[in-house]
């Protein structure tokens, strides 16, 4: 086993009194798709802050690549959660990726020769080249979000962090921009920690989960975390998992814990989605 990507160890993080989880030990290897799974509330946006190096652990330790994590650290890609930009702003889709290239540079950016041919490279593995010269807000949301995913891949990052990608995208998007994501993990063997309220879409991708929840967290495969008994230890209460061709639903989750958002709501009538 090589030296981990990114490594956790007796992890713990607070606000106040409040403690969204206690000694996380967690190792994620070159090339692993780990996603993290839970309700609202649990530290799952805030556990990929303290990986960018924008929240400080309360305890713990956080290693980057055997180091310490730098704000900026161009060797970690990002994707936020989808925000589509307002009309007229004149941001095209080859601005947005070129930022990825040298957006760390003092001043503004001065796109080279190399930088050109490097961003069109990056459109085109995206599948985003035919709207290189778009305006960024007036694509569609899934085409915004081809272009996040090249400008988050820009400087060839050895972690990528993804913050709910898949939000608000309908269903033939998801599967478009999960591949995508993928793909791309596959040609730079690049880690991910892929944030979701929905494991169904990239379930086939997923390595191993993180399953946040009540405090408590668990970490292994698909098949040792998303079951009954351990979903049900969590919560403290009964809980069941459904799997039905391929995809899973999570029943009888405590009111207001936000289990079912990240679950397939379409194949049970049971399953309501909590408030944000």
């Amino acid at each position: 086993m090589t030296e981990p990507v990114l490594s956790l160890r007796h992890a713990t993080l607070s606000f106040g009194d409040r403690e969204l989880w206690r000694n996380l030990n967690l190792e994620v290897q070159a090339g692993e798709f780990l996603a993290v799974l839970g309700p609202n509330g649990t530290g799952k946006t805030s556990l990929l802050k303290t990986i960018l190096g924008q929240q400080k652990l309360t305890s713990g330790e956080l290693d980057f690549l055997g180091g310490p994590v730098g704000r900026g650290d161009k060797r970690i890609g990002y994707i936020p959660q989808q925000k589509l930009l307002e009309q007229g702003t004149p941001l095209r889709a080859r601005d947005l990726v070129a930022f990825g290239v040298n957006g760390n540079r003092w001043g503004l950016p001065i796109n080279s020769r190399a930088v050109r041919a490097k961003v069109a490279d990056i459109l085109q593995s995206v599948g985003a080249s035919d709207y290189a010269n778009v305006p960024v807000a007036t694509l569609s949301g899934g085409e915004q979000q081809r272009v996040r995913v090249g400008q988050s891949i820009a400087g060839d990052p050895r972690l990528l962090l993804c913050d709910e990608p898949l939000i608000s995208l309908d269903l033939n998007h998801q599967r478009q921009v999960s591949e995508l994501i993928d793909e791309q993990r596959k040609r730079l063997n690049t880690a991910v920690v892929f944030v979701t309220h929905d494991v169904n879409p990239i379930l086939p991708m997923v390595d191993r989960v993180l399953y946040l929840a009540g405090g408590r967290f668990r970490v292994g495969t698909p098949d040792e975390v998303l079951r009954s008994e351990v979903l049900s230890s969590m919560y403290g209460t009964p809980v069941e998992v459904i799997r039905s061709r391929g995809r899973i639903v999570v029943l009888g989750a405590p009111e207001g814990y936000g289990v079912h958002d990240h679950l397939e709501h379409h194949t049970a009538t049971e399953a309501t989605e909590a408030p944000e």
